[in-house]
């Protein structure tokens, strides 16, 4: 019977079973030994604190019935977002670095253990940090990533994860909401946060929010894709399962709304998995207008938004920017962006219809692998793009297929003239993995 019991629960939840308690763990800042070089924690110490925003005045669509009438005018509502800031923190902090999360069920809070210290006091550097935005998936919450926030935090970024209204575990509703909202989400939070940065603010030159990247995953790609320019079809505004009565309008490309959208102080996004190129809200007309550089980051086995007519075709289609894309050979949607699946989403949930830790997983890769590489590109990425540091680029500079790659060194470690292996990668460790930059 024991045995039994545990071919179906992870071994750290069972490890727990037998020694009379659960006791799980749920790491987020798991590094692996074949972790590629960026992927290491940084030198600061970090923090973590939950903010609440409230956007007034907009467009409630969970009011709008499709099968009406279109009202007039639209119904509205303050909108509740609340985000999670990760942030260097002064370095002889100390505290709880526990934090509770709901599964993917929405129904189950489970506790999160990673390195960022609860409310601890944020350390100023000689320069402002540069902001990041994180935007998580449909459904999701701002805890996704975490293990990206926090990483990034700790080599001198601040991040700002939001929780989505109705696109959260717990507040999933209609999926219009998503459509219209993401990127407006995306861009007031950006402003909040300006704001509390400013003089006089709860942050008053902590961080820099004219110099901010946007992460965003599955959903959250897609709106970051809007964001940086990306407008969406004319086709896809008028789907009946979409935004009610053309409220996806706003972000038609060539529309005066979507025009204006893009805000300077976003410099660059990376897209783990965007969707919408795999039912036709973008063309290459819409993704002509992206005006910053991405970072496009698929699994070729991507069944959610497709990869070959999905975020491939999304990056070939792109504007005449460097936009790189870095492709997990046979892996999935959740390739990179997801944390570890909590040892608690081992079950198979009948109101759901799936065993809850798919949500998290995959089914070739190792999650905490795929974390620590997408964890050492966004690292070069962002730290390249905000923070001009033209070391990181070296980084990024690398044969397409890591396959290819020649390990050829002298018996001092230095380099030969034909060694072009992954820079970043220990010997051995560049495999699987493609990354391809889209010629301007």
């Amino acid at each position: 019977m024991l045995k039994k019991f545990l071919t179906t629960v992870p071994t750290a939840l069972a490890a727990g079973c037998i020694g009379g308690a659960v006791a799980a763990e749920n790491r987020i800042d798991t590094q692996l030994p074949n972790a590629p070089e960026l992927a290491a924690y940084g030198a600061h110490t970090v923090g973590v604190r939950q903010l609440e925003m409230v956007n007034p005045g907009q467009v409630n669509i969970l009011a709008i019935d499709p099968a009406a009438p279109k009202p007039d005018p639209l119904p509205t509502y303050d909108r509740p977002l609340t985000v999670e800031m990760w942030y260097p923190a002064e370095a002889e902090a100390t505290g709880d670095t526990t934090f509770k999360a709901f599964l993917r069920d929405g129904s189950t809070e489970v506790v999160l253990n990673g390195r960022a210290i609860r409310d601890a006091a944020p350390a100023a550097g000689d320069d402002a940090y540069p902001l990041v935005l994180i935007s998580h998936g449909y459904p999701g919450n701002r805890f996704l990533l975490s293990h990206l926030a926090e990483n990034i935090a700790s080599k001198g970024y601040v991040v700002a994860s939001i929780d989505h209204t109705d696109s959260t575990y717990r507040t999933q509703a209609a999926f219009g909401s998503t459509l219209v909202n993401r990127s407006l989400d995306q861009l007031f939070v950006l402003e909040q946060m300006a704001q509390m940065a400013s003089d006089g603010g709860e942050f008053d030159g902590l961080y820099d929010a004219d110099n901010t990247g946007l992460i965003g995953y599955s959903m959250g790609g897609y709106g970051a894709i809007i964001t940086a320019g990306g407008g969406v079809t004319e086709a896809s505004v008028a789907y009946p399962w979409g935004g009610p009565h053309g409220t996806l309008g706003i972000h038609q490309a060539g529309s005066e709304t979507h025009n204006a959208l893009p805000d300077s102080r976003i410099k660059t996004a990376v897209a783990f998995g965007p969707w919408g190129m795999n039912t036709g809200f973008w063309n290459a007309e819409g993704l002509a207008g992206i005006q910053i550089p991405m970072l496009f980051i698929a699994g070729s086995q991507d069944d959610v938004s497709l990869y070959e007519n999905g975020v491939r075709a999304i990056w070939e289609n792109a504007s005449a920017l460097p936009h790189a894309l870095l492709t997990y050979e046979n892996g999935g949607h959740n390739s990179g962006a997801p944390m570890p699946a909590p040892a608690e989403s081992y079950y198979f949930s009948e109101a759901k219809g799936f065993n809850i830790s798919e949500h998290y997983t995959d089914p070739v890769w190792d999650t905490a692998r795929m974390n620590n590489i997408a964890q050492h590109f966004v690292t070069a990425w962002l730290n390249r793009a905000l923070k001009a540091d033209a070391e990181a680029g070296s980084y990024l500079d690398l044969v397409a297929n890591s396959n290819d790659g020649v390990w050829s060194v002298n018996d001092d470690g230095s380099e030969k003239e034909d060694h072009s292996y992954w820079k970043g990668f220990a010997k051995g460790t560049a495999k699987g993995l493609r990354y391809e930059v889209k010629a301007p």
